[in-house]
């Protein structure tokens, strides 16, 4: 199975924040399907199998992620909590948790949508209540709105990942230093 989805932001509530790309720009929507949303909870490592979604499930998550997203948002300026935003994300974690259950070969959690939503949300719960609110930044690129935990050395991480906004940023400025190199001096 091919990933879908990408998760570097350090935390599996973050992760399922960023699923709406590029909020101050052209907006990419991740979730523009039940499949879609089946697919991130699995590869997230949220669950190993989730029942099929519908699309009112989809709108739950969409609700819940954008009430995360609110949440992380005022965290990271130091301000009050969206009061509408936490009682989403209340309920949302006080639903029934996603249970791993053990088996012969090992650990499988097997969920509903509901469920693994929950999961999603008590991460949320756990972060902002927790020892990494300090280390949340946003993406240092203008177009990417990804929050991140930055547990790199001296906290000096400035992308969201390499792989997406850091090489695009970094090449972005080696063109521009090798086209300013060529430019003759003025007189």
């Amino acid at each position: 199975m091919k990933l879908e989805h990408a998760f570097p932001c350090g935390s599996p509530a973050l992760d399922f924040a960023a699923t709406l790309r590029a909020r101050r720009s052209v907006r990419f929507e991740m979730f523009v399907s039940p499949d879609r949303l089946d697919a991130w909870f699995v590869e997230s490592g949220i669950v190993d199998a989730v029942t099929p979604s519908r699309e009112s499930d989809v709108e739950r998550a969409i609700e819940v992620r954008e009430a995360i997203y609110t949440l992380v948002g005022a965290r990271i300026a130091g301000e009050e909590f969206d009061r509408g935003a936490l009682a989403v994300v209340n309920a949302a974690a006080r639903m029934q948790p996603a249970t791993p259950q053990l088996t012969p070969t090992g650990r499988w959690t097997d969920a509903t949508p509901d469920e693994a939503l929950s999961v999603v949300a008590r991460h949320a719960v756990e972060l902002l209540s927790g020892p990494d609110v300090p280390l949340m930044k946003e993406c240092g690129n203008p177009q990417c709105t990804r929050v991140y935990i930055d547990r790199s050395r001296g906290m000096r991480r400035q992308w969201c990942g390499m792989e997406s906004c850091g090489n695009k940023l970094k090449a972005q400025a080696y063109r521009a230093r090798k086209k300013e190199a060529q430019v003759p001096a003025s007189r």
